[in-house]
């Protein structure tokens, strides 16, 4: 399986121009051969929490871009967007589009992170999605939730073999990432895919800005970083090879070692 993932500055409040963006790393991607372009997280608005509601009139409009986009290039898209919820507020969301642009799936980030208040303008999922795809299950999530393991621990039971996490991780916190994306790999025995902004940003959170740290990475089932970036603006390209989490699991039977019978 082929993999792009695009580190790049999101321009807060300007989907135009981020849609752009993806669309010029979208033919990019497609040029190497990738089956799937992974995106930051909020990657066509930025966390422009005071222009939300303007911005929620035109989410639907840029999904229905990014399924133009994918389709256009026979790729397969995700990343996190807004998204107006069923009670009209904004949602933090990832969607995957397949390459035939059609919305395979769909998963509202469960924790939201109160040091920036998001909790105060996006409404909070409250569900776990694995869902399946040409290559394998994927679990899904965003950004905060990899200090969460409990969901990773939730997806890999319900099958994924992946887990692809859209980010906006800031300094100071770079080792935090760093070694959270390998523990999660390592402790699930699957594939993982971070993939962060970087550039500067300043979304209101009365903290001032925050300087994204990029260091998009993939590390494999046995936690090792197959390819990561440093801070810059980049299009990473890897291919992975899923059939290494059987082998990983019959190397070290972790995962067949859970005690199921005291741990739901």
């Amino acid at each position: 399986m082929k993999i792009s993932i695009a580190q790049f500055a999101v321009k807060r409040g300007d989907a135009t121009a981020n849609l752009v963006r993806i669309a010029e790393l979208g033919e990019e991607a497609a040029s190497f051969g990738t089956n799937l372009l992974c995106l930051p997280e909020m990657s066509t608005t930025g966390f422009d929490w005071s222009s939300n509601r303007e911005h929620l009139a035109d989410a639907s409009a840029s999904i229905a871009e990014l399924k133009d986009i994918a389709q256009e290039q026979g790729i397969a898209i995700c990343g996190s967007f807004l998204e107006k919820t069923e009670l009209g507020n904004a949602a933090n969301c990832f969607h995957y589009i397949d390459a035939k642009g059609s919305l395979l799936a769909r998963y509202r980030k469960m924790h939201l992170f109160k040091l920036f208040h998001e909790e105060g303008h996006v409404e909070a999922g409250n569900e776990c999605v694995v869902f399946d795809t040409a290559y394998c299950k994927i679990g899904a999530s965003i950004c905060y939730d990899l200090r969460f393991p409990e969901l990773f621990r939730q997806n890999t039971r319900a099958g994924a073999l992946l887990h692809i996490l859209p980010a906006a991780f800031p300094h100071p916190r770079l080792e935090h990432w760093r070694k959270l994306v390998c523990a999660r790999a390592i402790e699930n025995q699957t594939y993982f895919i971070a993939a962060n902004q970087s550039g500067v940003e300043d979304h209101g959170s009365g903290l001032g800005e925050a300087h994204y740290f990029g260091h998009s990475m993939v590390v494999d089932p046995w936690g090792e970083i197959v390819t990561e970036a440093n801070e810059d603006e980049c299009l990473l390209q890897v291919e992975i090879d899923l059939s290494n989490v059987n082998r990983v699991r019959k190397k070290l039977s972790a995962w067949d070692d859970r005690r199921t019978d005291v741990f739901s």
